[in-house]
């Protein structure tokens, strides 16, 4: 099986360390190739970067079905292009959001999010409505450090455990969904502090939880919707470059 891990911006923090952690539960013969973007923004922390950033990822999205990936990973917990590349292709496409949440409402009645910066709220709020969980997912907090910013590990980890604790204290949740896919190798630790002191919850980590359901989708057959996802009918279109226009399809 061969996955396509699209890292939507174009900045190199996909390494070693990503990759070998968000390997570790795929199955032996499961193959996962990352491509990041050579256009568009160099994080994802508002609507005009993800502008910028979907239609690259829904070319990126094409070229993974010509070359014969059976699935694709929209790397960024917004899932920007996700719904356009699934009206463009047939092969299952998730991004962050959607598989984190589906496997935390399988463990909790209440969900709570804890994201990079109070500038993605209003994205993610977006998302919860749109997919109906406004009544699960009742918690949006974030830890107030940039994208690029995430490598700090110790810092991070101490403030998704006292964001998570204010989630379940305040808001009554139930599991913690890691609101940010570049919030890697962190999970663990952060349940562990979690449960010494007295908080017996479930951190989902989002780009494993991705990965892993894209490789159960193509194990057992699944695919999109075409009547939530019809494919978009033939027409001339064409995508303004700065010096010029290009025809699409």
């Amino acid at each position: 099986m061969r996955l396509l891990n699209i890292v939507p911006i174009t900045t190199d923090i996909w390494n070693t360390e990503y990759d070998t952690y968000c390997r570790k539960y795929l199955l032996p013969d499961t193959k996962v190739e990352t491509k990041k973007l050579t256009h568009g923004p160099a994080s994802i922390e508002s609507e005009y970067d993800e502008a910028l950033a979907v239609p690259e990822v829904v070319f990126l999205c094409r070229e993974a079905e010509k070359e014969g990936f059976d699935a694709v990973f929209i790397n960024c917990f917004g899932d920007p292009g996700v719904r356009a590349a699934r009206e463009r292709v047939h092969i299952p496409v998730f991004g962050g959001f959607g598989p984190a949440i589906f496997y935390s409402l399988g463990i909790a009645d209440r969900i709570g999010i804890v994201t990079v910066l109070p500038d993605v709220v209003s994205m993610l709020r977006g998302l919860i409505a749109k997919e109906g969980l406004k009544e699960r997912v009742t918690s949006l907090r974030y830890v107030s450090i940039p994208v690029l910013d995430l490598s700090g590990i110790e810092k991070l980890i101490s403030a998704l455990i006292t964001e998570s604790k204010k989630a379940i204290d305040e808001d009554g949740v139930g599991s913690i969904v890691l609101g940010c896919t570049a919030m890697i190798g962190v999970k663990e630790a952060v349940e562990k502090g979690l449960r010494a002191d007295g908080y017996n919850t479930v951190v989902i980590e989002a780009a494993q939880a991705s990965l892993m359901m894209c490789e159960t989708y193509v194990r057992m057959g699944l695919s999109h919707s075409r009547i939530t996802y019809m494919p978009p009918r033939d027409k001339e279109r064409f995508w303004w470059t700065g010096d010029g226009v290009l025809p699409i399809k």
